[in-house]
């Protein structure tokens, strides 16, 4: 939908083809870093996001010995700079709402499962529709893209070994309010909460919680007695425990896996992958949504007539292949089994989070503005 509303306000005529019979939103929270928040402003979004969201003024993770293995402020990159953590159902509305006032065309139940040429291709849905023919085809389908394999034939998207589940509660006192908190177990349980501000029922102060584990374990977990498990999550953290008392079902909660994306070229003829579908990554460093967004936004300021892709690839990765890098040699620290991950992290983290210079460093790469080449005016935060 970004894509979408960048694009028809340079000029050209677009279409969403949505795989869903209704439009509608997937998933918990999300963190957007002051990269998104600005591609949000240069759509005229980000009041809003702000409005229905959290701010995040800190990012704060301790193991259960007590050590400060992640403490950055935003106030380290930039005097009151926040984040804003925002449930998915609330930025989704956001963008719909915008798509929708500015005319563009939604055809649902239209999943794109095959197309014919590359260059002024038609795309087919399941249900044996035909779309086009276009100029240019934005693949936004996420890591488990299902074009992209036709579009990059060599794409490579492994799942990561270790997923998450999530659900939302209320955080009744608003004693986690302005900091996304974690907690660590080793390197084998990692497990925090983020407030997200306004839930999809208009609900306040609401929180984000997820809980880290081995992907073949998910449906093992969410078929056991959430009980057992919910004792033992106010046991590791006990601060915790008039939101984690709210989850009385695993029905609360949703599972999710992740994927290491690597595609080489993002285009293919009129064809562009943006987004997860371009560059999937673990969620370490909170990243995705935001990555995706600076996408949507400087393709269209990137685009050209008839579409010359090579220039946009070129910009995009000199921010997200760092980003693909991190995420990629960060993970074994956080989740995996075993003592060496933690063993690393502990060393690696442990002054990053004492020394102001190294905190400023951090900030410059958690706030997800690194970038090797020049930003673009209208995506600068």
């Amino acid at each position: 939908m970004a894509a979408a509303l960048a694009l028809t306000r340079r000029g050209h005529s677009v279409t969403i083809l949505e795989a869903f019979d209704v439009a509608r939103p997937v998933g918990s929270g999300l963190l957007l870093q002051p990269s998104g928040l600005a591609a949000l402003r240069a759509l005229g979004l980000e009041d809003e996001a702000r409005e229905l969201g959290a701010s995040v003024s800190r990012l704060e993770g301790q193991d259960l010995a007590g050590r400060r293995l992640m403490a950055m402020a935003y106030d380290s990159w930039r005097p009151g700079a926040t984040g804003v953590g925002i449930h998915r159902a609330s930025l989704f509305g956001i963008l719909h709402r915008a798509v929708l006032a500015a005319g563009i065309e939604i055809r649902t139940h239209a999943r794109i499962v095959s197309f014919d040429r590359l260059n002024d291709p038609v795309l087919h849905d399941e249900a044996g529709g035909a779309h086009g023919p276009y100029d240019l085809v934005v693949v936004a389908d996420g890591s488990a893209s299902t074009l992209r394999a036709r579009v990059r034939p060599r794409a490579r998207a492994p799942l990561y070994p270790w997923g998450a589940v999530w659900a939302n509660a209320t955080d009744p006192d608003g004693r986690f309010a302005g900091t996304l908190s974690q907690r660590y177990e080793a390197a084998s349980m990692m497990t925090g909460i983020l407030p997200i501000g306004t839930g999809p029922d208009g609900e306040g102060n609401q929180v984000s919680v997820f809980w880290s584990t081995p992907r073949a374990e998910i449906e093992a977990l969410l078929a056991s007695d959430i009980t057992v498990w919910r004792k033992r999550l106010i046991g590791l953290w006990p601060e915790g425990e008039p939101i984690f008392s709210q989850f009385t079902s695993w029905a609360q909660f949703a599972p999710a896996t992740y994927r290491d994306v690597s595609v080489g070229t993002w285009s293919n003829g009129a064809f562009v992958l943006i987004g997860d579908a371009a560059h999937g990554t673990s969620p370490q460093l909170g990243q995705g949504a935001n990555l995706g967004l600076i996408d949507a936004v400087e393709l269209a300021e990137r685009i050209e007539t008839p579409p010359q892709l090579f220039g946009y690839q070129l910009a995009r990765r000199l921010q997200t292949a760092p980003y693909q890098l991190a995420s990629r040699a960060l993970t074994p620290l956080f989740q995996s089994k075993g003592w060496i991950g933690p063993l690393i992290r502990a060393w690696l983290f442990a002054p990053l989070a004492q020394a102001p210079g190294l905190r400023r460093i951090a900030a410059l790469f958690l706030t997800g503005v690194f970038r090797f080449g020049p930003t673009p005016k209208v995506l600068k935060p």
